[in-house]
């Protein structure tokens, strides 16, 4: 029995240190310095602009401020609003401190005029970023501009964008609602993925505040110890990378990232992807790529992981059915070769096409096997979707829902598996979509023990019958 506790001890002590390393790395991640930079928000007060989404700009610029080192030897902030003429609401050299900036900007007003963009970079570079305005010299301190519009500029930015970046400038490119997303283009600095941002309304471009959060960190080199991985149970620090492994009694998948304790890890996997017009060309290509991330992590075989592919708009079209491809080259091609159907979002009438349709025999599905479905929406359903979520998991699909930019949490929730906080994920931001990809793992193994400690639990049994056995025999002698 002493040998028993101190086994026991060892697994308790072992999910204690995984504890700790979880709350190591979520400090490390707080713990985040941000570089010396010459900051200076161009921000867009139009008439278009309404006085109640001109506050919701603040918040963002506020939350951003917070995230900063704010100080004469740290990161300067400035502040140009802009419409049909100019205001330097806020030097680089005005304010010193965090609180001071923060009251400044809470003051800001709009201007409610025209939209002037290509003026307002201009004046950037001829003012905002001068040295007499608090712009600094050093080759060690970046000069970025984040611009926030909401419409299509009254005059030429393309020309003065490039004097801006040939000057040194950074530009970020926010654009919100009836932004035209030519022009955010046009402005931006390379790579635009990293540089052009597009939220539905002025309600959501808060959601962007961790995206320039960490835009302005320093980098750290324990990539295991700041999350930035998506090994499924062990990372391994290396100088600058990592690599992942797997706990006692699981094998690393061929992805390098995922492990599993299944002999047979045989899956019916179908994706239920919405293609409404609000998702938008661009984003619909940056939402194939992601479904290709995922298919990335499956043992996709003949024997494991089948997957099928189902797009929904006004209409439900099947892309491909469980089985016809059966290795992930064939896979990820025919993902690619999905054309973008645009119209509504009947995300009710899809949950009942993949109950009814995907999950049958007639559509490759094999009896026995685990069926998991993942829908993706980017936003509100037109029709009802709670029967038709309550059928997909009442069947025992495992159901997991993504959304981004205007998708509706509850109707995620609604849609995801028990527990919910486990199956449903939600990003602003489709370019943050591969994120999501990272931490979305199928597993459709019996869950285990937590403490991995299945093998002492059995061992615990045998001891007790063991003992029952000596005891009866010790009965029979007397």
């Amino acid at each position: 029995m002493t040998l028993l506790g101190f086994v026991m001890l060892l697994c308790i002590l072992g999910a204690q240190a995984t504890v700790d390393l979880r709350n190591a790395a979520a400090m490390a991640a707080g713990l985040c310095n941000t570089k010396p930079t010459d900051l200076v928000f161009l921000v867009d007060s139009s008439r278009s602009v309404r006085p109640s989404e001109f506050e919701q700009v603040k918040v963002f610029l506020t939350k951003v401020i917070d995230s900063l080192n704010v100080g004469q030897d740290a990161t300067r902030v400035g502040v140009v609003n802009y419409a049909s003429r100019v205001k330097n609401e806020i030097s680089l050299k005005t304010h010193k401190t965090k609180a001071g900036l923060v009251k400044a900007v809470s003051k800001i007003e709009p201007l409610s005029s025209g939209t002037m963009t290509g003026l307002a970079i201009q004046f950037a570079i001829n003012v905002a970023f001068s040295e007499a305005e608090g712009a600094r010299k050093s080759p060690g301190i970046s000069k970025v501009a984040i611009i926030v519009t909401d419409g299509r500029p009254q005059d030429n930015v393309r020309d003065i964008a490039v004097k801006a970046r040939e000057a040194g400038i950074e530009i970020f490119a926010i654009g919100v609602g009836r932004v035209d997303i030519t022009t955010l283009k046009q402005m931006a600095t390379e790579p635009l993925d990293d540089h052009v941002d597009y939220v539905e309304s002025y309600s959501l471009i808060e959601k962007l505040t961790k995206k320039f959060q960490e835009a302005f960190c320093e980098p750290v080199s324990d990539l295991c110890m700041t999350g930035d991985h998506d090994c499924e149970h062990i990372c391994i620090s290396a100088p600058g990378s990592f690599k992942c492994a797997c706990r006692t009694g699981h094998t690393l998948m061929t992805d390098g990232r995922t492990c599993s304790a299944c002999s047979n890890a045989a899956t019916d996997v179908v994706f239920l992807i919405d293609g409404s017009k609000s998702v938008r060309p661009e984003n619909f290509e940056l939402v194939k790529k992601w479904i290709n991330q995922i298919i990335d992590k499956l043992d996709v075989s003949e024997n494991n992981a089948h997957v099928g592919l189902v797009q929904y708009s006004s209409a439900v079209r099947q892309e491909f059915p469980l089985g016809r491809h059966n290795n992930k080259k064939d896979l990820k091609d025919a993902v690619k070769r999905m054309v973008y159907m645009e119209r509504g979002t009947m995300t009710g009438l899809a949950l009942n096409f993949l109950s009814d349709n995907s999950f049958t025999p007639s559509q490759g599905a094999r009896p026995g096997v685990p069926k998991v479905g993942i829908v993706f929406t980017d936003g509100r359903s037109q029709d009802y979707i709670g029967d038709a979520a309550s059928k997909a998991k009442e069947n025992g699909f495992k159901m997991y829902a993504v959304g981004v930019g205007n998708a509706v949490e509850e109707e995620l929730k609604q849609i995801a598996s028990e527990p919910a906080a486990d199956h449903y994920f939600y990003t602003a931001d489709f370019k943050a979509m591969n994120q999501i990809a990272k931490k979305l793992q199928i597993n459709v193994c019996k869950e285990e023990d937590p403490c991995e400690c299945n093998s002492v639990v059995k061992f615990q049994k045998k001891v007790e019958e063991a003992l029952q056995a000596l005891a009866k025999k010790s009965g029979s002698c007397d």
